[in-house]
Order: C-alpha cells, then structure tokens, then sequence
C-alpha cells in the first residue's frame, strides 16, 4: 500500500482498494469453489451464482427495468461501435442519427458508415469538440433507426450532465468513462454499454443494457457473436464469458452499494472531486486553460493547459515525485488530463488540487 500512487490514467484506470483487497483474499482460492477465480469454469455452480449476484446488483443499482437485457460481453467500445449498425442499422435505408461530441463518437460514426446511412445532427470538430449542443436545438429524424451519443468524451473532457431526450427513438450510448458515477434513467436508453476498465472493473470486460424490442432486431444474417440476440439467448453464456472480469464487477457494484451507499452518493462524491480541481483552474487567471466550456465540463476527465510547452512538461516532472501520475493530455488535446474515476479517493484529488496551487504559486506571472 505505501507503494500505491494517484493513478489518473483514462483507462484502465484505478480501481477500489477494498476491491483489489478482496481479489487478492480470493485469488488462490474462490471460497466454497476449491480453486481460483482465474480457474473455475464459466458453467460452475460458482460462477453461475457471481454472475447472476452482479446482474442483480447493476438492476438495483440502476433501476434497470424489467424489459431490459444485461450482457457481459468482450470486444470493448470498438466492437460496440460495430455490432450496434450491424444489429440495428444493417439493411435500412433511413439514416441512423449521430452526435460527434469527440473523439469516441468520431471513431463510432466511422465504424457505423460501414454498415448503412448515417446522417450527422451535429459535429463538435470546428471547435477541437470543446462543448456540446443544447439537446433542444437537435432535430432528430423521427424514422431514423436509432442515435448515437457518448455520454463522456474521455479525451476532451466534456460530458452530458442529464440524461438526453431523443424522443421516440432508441436512444443509444456509450457509457464508457461514466458509467455507475451518478443514477440515470435508464428507460431513456434503448442500448446503454460501458467498457468497464474505467469506472467498472478491469480490461476485457463490456457490459451491455439493452432494451428488449431491440433485441429483436438482430438480423439472421449475423455471425453468432455478433448478435445481441444470440447473446440474450444464452445469458452471455454464448462463449466463455470475461469470468474474471465479471468476478471483479460484482465485486465493485457491491462496493458501490455497500460502501458507498448508492449512484446518489457516488455522485455528491464525484462533483466534490471535480469542484476541486475546476475551482483552482477558474482562479488562476488563466495560469490553468480548461478545454473543456464550463457548462459541459466532465466531472470524470479534467483537461486542461499551461502557458507553455515547458511549464507543461515540468508540472508532469514535479508531479511525478509526489505519486501524481499519468496526468499527460492526449495528444489531440495536449496538456494534462485527471481522470479522477468513481475509485479515485478524495485525497488523491486533494493531493493534486494541493499541488497545481503550489505549482502555480511558483511559476505564476
């Protein structure tokens, strides 16, 4: 533990101690399975029972209706940003609706031209996607087979603070660097997907929501695994599940449940974490440049910039000692980037808000 640092690195990211403690107490030997976590079959009576506890908990969590469908699937975003059109938009000949708000959603248009029509409502590119669009001044094609947001851009830091409306059309959303850090409603989704190695667990795991009438619209055409229905018929089940993965889930929707005390709580936390920071960079008369504009930014990703180049890379320098860490920007944005994630504790977030009011103090004008 004295080892450990601030990790703000985007993904994967860090996890709850208590979490990484119990993996640690249950890696040699499962309790009442007679092997490791990393052996037991994915068909075990033991792993049957983590699987199901962690649908549970993610239904209570998040209030996941019963006409809804959880999967533990593989691929990460990248898969999903192609079984979506393949399930949804193959063989349609009205456009499927999309917001380009960053990086993430870029990469899914591309993925989705692929497969059928598609038609931009907005595009954030002129303006390095530093904001987002008004949700009432979107015009939606009624008929369009679904739109597509990213509900966090983990590069450029900018994040929907509610739950879109796009009325009577399937409301699709990668959830990737968000997911489980407030409550949403989910009866607003029609698809809700996560790569967990951010806020839900480690690399390797996806978690889909999908709704039920959507399941039904997997084309025969599909090859098995890229079938949301296939996988619904077999409770992910269809191949060998991410097991580990799945196993350390459960283990961090009960500690959002247990230690935490619910999606409300996680939330009051996460908008603490992120005042924090956002507070020294709106008073460092622009010392600190945030890229993101103030009403949309994240309270997952931090992006912001120095001066100069050589300010950047002695803020990176300092940091380093004081086990600040993977705070570089990416490169399409520059800068620094903190991802401070549902497991980030308040005092690493402390930690950093200490240092960038020292760091400015220092190297100030």
């Amino acid at each position: 533990m004295t080892e450990r640092v601030y990790s703000f690195a985007p993904g994967p990211a860090v996890l709850p101690v208590p979490v990484l403690e119990q993996v640690q107490k249950d890696l040699v030997c499962l309790p009442g399975a007679g092997a490791s976590v990393l052996e037991i079959s994915h068909r075990s009576k033991a792993f049957e029972g983590i699987m199901a506890d962690a649908q549970a908990r993610l239904k209570a969590l998040l209030g996941i209706p019963d006409n809804y469908h959880i999967l533990f699937l593989q691929g990460g975003a990248r898969l999903q940003f192609s079984m979506i059109p393949m399930n949804l938009l193959r063989g349609s000949s009205v456009p499927a609706e999309y917001l380009v708000t960053g990086s993430w959603s870029k990469y899914a248009l591309e993925e989705a031209k692929k497969e059928g029509p598609v038609n931009v409502v907005w595009n954030g590119k002129d303006t390095n996607y530093d904001r987002l669009p008004p949700m009432s001044s979107l015009q939606f094609n009624p008929q369009a087979p679904y739109a597509y947001i990213t509900s966090n851009e983990t590069i450029q830091g900018v994040q929907f603070a509610t739950d879109p409306d796009a009325g009577s059309i399937p409301l699709v959303c990668d959830a990737s660097s968000d997911f489980l850090h407030r409550p949403v409603d989910v009866k607003r989704y029609g698809i809700l997907y996560a790569c967990a190695q951010k806020n839900a667990g480690p690399a390797g795991l996806t978690i889909v929501i999908i709704r039920d009438d959507l399941v039904k619209r997997s084309p025969d055409s599909l090859g098995g695994y890229l079938s949301y229905r296939t996988h619904v018929e077999a409770n992910s089940l269809w191949n060998t599940p991410p097991v580990f993965g799945v196993y350390v889930f459960q283990l961090i929707a009960r500690w959002l449940q247990e230690e935490i005390g619910g999606l409300d709580q996680m939330y009051a936390l996460n908008r603490e974490k992120a005042r924090l920071l956002y507070e020294v960079i709106d008073a460092s008369n622009g010392f600190y440049r945030g890229h993101a504009q103030p009403d949309c930014r994240s309270v997952m990703n931090v992006t912001f910039r120095l001066p100069n180049d050589e300010l950047e890379k002695k803020f990176l320098a300092e940091a380093a000692p004081l086990k600040l860490r993977e705070l570089k920007g990416h490169r399409s944005v520059g800068g620094m980037r903190a991802s401070i994630y549902n497991a980030m504790p308040l005092a690493g977030v402390q930690a950093l808000r200490d240092f960038m009011k020292d760091f400015l103090a220092r190297n100030g004008a």
